[in-house]
């Protein structure tokens, strides 16, 4: 027997309604729009309002994604959320999630912690269990506040990072003759590089009355941006190159690029990887920011709704991000 195929039936984003713009950031910190627009390609990003949690922009995703797919959250047999922002300690966005989305059934729910690389974590992970045959549809979701662990005293970091949620229904299909579907999943990663984007501190910290001066801005990103720079866009031509093979496809046959709205640079530099141009690249980072684990999502939500990806392309998904991790998935529209 065939294995089921695991296909995106249902996508949807959500961002909160306040902007951010340069020129307001321009008043924080001692930068320009000028400055931030050449080095990142940034315009504004959006941020969630006082008591606005990663599960509501979650829940907000979530919804369309099940309308768009045509079920109900009894309907599914899993949900997994990507994000580095969750609203509590425990219990997870994703049990949170389930509750908000009015879920009856006893379904598991859990939390990826792969930073910018939890949404492509959490299809790879929800594929596997369809694959399995130990489910038939998977809600997949990336939703981060990433605004509160950011130091918006610090201008190398506070330019660049947003809020939002997207999400996915993953669905089991047989029969695929149209060869549509996810086709793989690549995940990976390397601690050895994990002190150069990082937030500080955490539980095993101890509690705040136990820490010494030198974890003074716990909590906060911290970043050394040309090495994150350097390693994220030699790592991810390597994956590039072990997608295509793993399909045994040419760059030439990609249709669509959907990557990670880190930085507009980083964007170029892959799709002139893959020798493509950059009308046929998902760019949103302009509008979004960098929103970690949401940036996969909320890239495909929009360009499947504007009618850019159309059934039967081949499109790429990949991301980069913290620990080092990254990761890609390669589907069929």
């Amino acid at each position: 027997m065939k294995r089921p195929v695991a296909r995106i039936t249902g996508t949807g984003g959500y961002l909160p309604e306040r902007r951010m713009d340069n020129h307001e950031l321009s008043k924080r910190v001692e930068t320009s729009d000028a400055w931030i627009r050449e080095r990142t390609g940034i315009i504004e990003r959006r941020i969630a309002a006082p008591g606005e949690m990663t599960s509501d922009l979650a829940l907000q995703a979530s919804r369309r994604a099940l309308e768009m797919a045509g079920l109900t959250v009894n309907d599914l047999d899993m949900i997994l959320v990507g994000t580095i922002s969750p609203d509590l300690l425990f219990p997870s966005v994703a049990t949170l999630l389930l509750r908000k989305l009015g879920g009856t059934r006893f379904i598991p729910a859990f939390d990826l912690q792969a930073a910018c690389t939890g949404f492509l974590y959490g299809l790879s992970v929800g594929e596997s269990f369809i694959a399995s045959g130990q489910c038939r549809r998977v809600l997949v979701c990336g939703a981060e506040t990433f605004s509160r662990v950011v130091d918006w005293r610090d201008r190398s970091t506070c330019v660049l990072f947003g809020d939002g949620a997207g999400a996915v229904v993953l669905e089991a299909v047989e029969g695929t003759e149209d060869g549509r579907g996810l086709l793989s999943t690549h995940i990976h990663a390397d601690g050895v590089s994990a002190d150069l984007l990082k937030a500080s501190g955490g539980v095993s910290a101890g509690p705040p009355s136990d820490r010494g001066p030198e974890m003074d801005g716990i909590g906060y990103v911290l970043m050394q941006g040309n090495e994150v720079y350097k390693q994220a866009v030699t790592v991810m031509g390597r994956l590039v190159d072990e997608t295509l093979a793993a399909n045994g496809l040419e760059k030439s046959q990609v249709d669509w690029l959907v990557p990670h709205q880190a930085n507009i640079r980083i964007i170029q530099g892959i799709a002139k990887r893959l020798g493509m141009g950059m009308d046929r690249v998902v760019v949103t980072v302009e509008r979004h920011g960098n929103t970690s684990a949401a940036s996969v999502p909320l890239a495909l939500d929009e360009a499947v709704r504007d009618g850019r990806i159309q059934p039967g392309q081949l499109v790429l998904m990949e991301a980069f991000g913290a620990g080092f991790t990254w990761g890609s998935a390669l589907m069929r529209w």
